[in-house]
């Protein structure tokens, strides 16, 4: 009996001890299930509920950081701009900010200049950040890019400056030539100079006034509303006449290869689209079109020397959303440099500002170009080299009849072939395709 007892009884605690090892066992993976690890970290994050889905469709650039530093939520945005590095947030001035919210609860906002991550530029990025707390624990930052709007408030105060100078240099003129009429009113010669002196400078007032109305026209209206077939041959007969005396007064000879169906055109020469027996047309507000195209062969009858050659040719283009019109406008005048390149579609921007106000330029032609092209889905490249001439081309989508016509007779665009057919698209910095258009050879003076 003894010795059962002693069995039974040792059998009693191994038992107990089993059952006290395996409850220990359980107890101690609990805490380790419950304990948060290095992934559950970064993939569960500690929000508040509804807090993720609000930050998920703000528009500004959102971190959330804990009280250690560390980044517990952070937008895509966020990262985008370079706030966010190896999980922690690498701008020191908002990082400071956060500390001090933390510590004691108040709102803070700073407007701040960060270098842009990842370019060699020398502009910074304008950012406002504004810090606030987030329970008891988090701090939220959001941050919102002010970089456009500070350059298009810097564009707006340019161009009222601009305007203003532009404004007053034609009236202020206007005074003092009136001063010197009154002056000189015994004077009859002296009367008739000045006179016509005020007769230009009101000319010039009076184009100012006209473009800055058109600029606007062109920037706040949509040109499709009153769009329509446009053919291409009347435009540019059209800007030949607006320029023709400009051009007969320096001896300059304007070239075209654009078909009029009422005959060869009276240009001065060039080889015709048109041999193809096809017009093209453009789908857009004629207005505006012809303004754009008519201020392209203006200026290149400014700028060029005496006794050369504006070519002004046309073809049709393929692309991926449509046929394109492409219309280049080729002078041999002096030519752009590659920094101007950069500014010249530019409100206000003059390559050579003497040369400008001797001709009455407004410096607002080549702004009005590309806001026409940008509106009727298209484009405007230029292509230039100093002492070569220049050469500006726009890309304007095609009417719809023009292409249904073109599908209905698919003889015709095979018979166009090299005016007509399809051409790759080129870099605006590379020179004219002279198998598309009659190029003109670098400035030779004609005799």
């Amino acid at each position: 009996m003894d010795v059962n007892a002693a069995v039974a009884a040792a059998a009693a605690i191994a038992g107990v001890l089993t059952g006290v090892i395996a409850m220990l066992a359980f107890r101690w993976s609990e805490r380790d299930l419950k304990r948060p690890t290095r992934t559950s970290l970064h993939t569960d994050p500690v929000l508040p509920p509804g807090v993720d889905t609000v930050l998920s469709v703000l528009r500004s650039s959102a971190v959330v950081l804990d009280e250690g530093d560390a980044v517990v939520k952070a937008s895509s945005a966020a990262y985008a701009l370079g706030l966010v590095r190896g999980g922690k947030l690498s701008v020191e001035p908002m990082l400071q900010m956060a500390r001090d919210t933390r510590r004691d609860g108040e709102i803070r906002q700073v407007e701040l200049d960060l270098p842009r991550r990842g370019t060699g530029r020398g502009d910074a990025l304008a950012v406002s950040a504004r810090v606030a707390p987030l329970g008891s624990r988090l701090v939220l930052l959001l941050v919102e890019d002010l970089t456009e709007a500070r350059r298009i408030e810097a564009v707006r105060r340019d161009f009222v400056a601009n305007v203003s100078h532009e404004l007053k240099t034609p009236v202020g003129a206007l005074s003092l030539l009136s001063e010197a009429v009154m002056d000189a009113s015994d004077d009859p010669e002296a009367v008739e100079r000045f006179a016509g002196r005020m007769q230009i400078e009101a000319t010039r007032l009076t184009s100012l006034v006209q473009e800055l109305i058109d600029l606007s026209r062109v920037q706040n209206d949509d040109p499709l509303e009153d769009a329509e077939p446009v053919r291409v041959d009347e435009l540019v007969a059209e800007a030949m006449d607006r320029c023709r005396h400009a051009a007969g007064t320096k001896q300059i000879t304007m070239a075209s290869n654009v078909w009029t169906p009422e005959g060869p055109d009276q240009s001065g020469g060039g080889r015709r689209a048109g041999e193809a027996g096809e017009a093209l047309s453009i789908w857009g507000n004629r207005g505006q079109l012809a303004a754009a195209l008519g201020n392209l062969v203006e200026n290149a009858v400014n700028y060029s020397p005496a006794r050369t050659r504006v070519g002004i040719a046309a073809r049709r283009i393929s692309a991926p959303g449509g046929d394109l019109i492409e219309i280049a406008v080729t002078d041999q005048g002096i030519g752009i440099s590659d920094k101007d390149k950069e500014r010249i579609f530019e409100r206000f921007y003059r390559v050579d500002p003497a040369r400008s106000r001797a001709t009455g330029g407004t410096g607002l032609g080549l702004a009005i170009v590309k806001h026409v092209a940008a509106s009727h889905g298209g484009e405007v490249t230029v292509w230039s080299s100093e002492g070569q001439g220049s050469t500006f081309t726009l890309r304007l989508p095609e009417a719809g009849a023009a292409r249904d016509r073109a599908q209905q007779h698919p003889d015709l665009d095979d018979e166009a072939g090299q005016t007509a057919g399809s051409h790759p698209r080129r870099s605006p910095d590379s020179p004219p395709d002279s198998t598309a258009y009659e190029t003109l050879s670098a400035p030779e003076v004609l005799p």
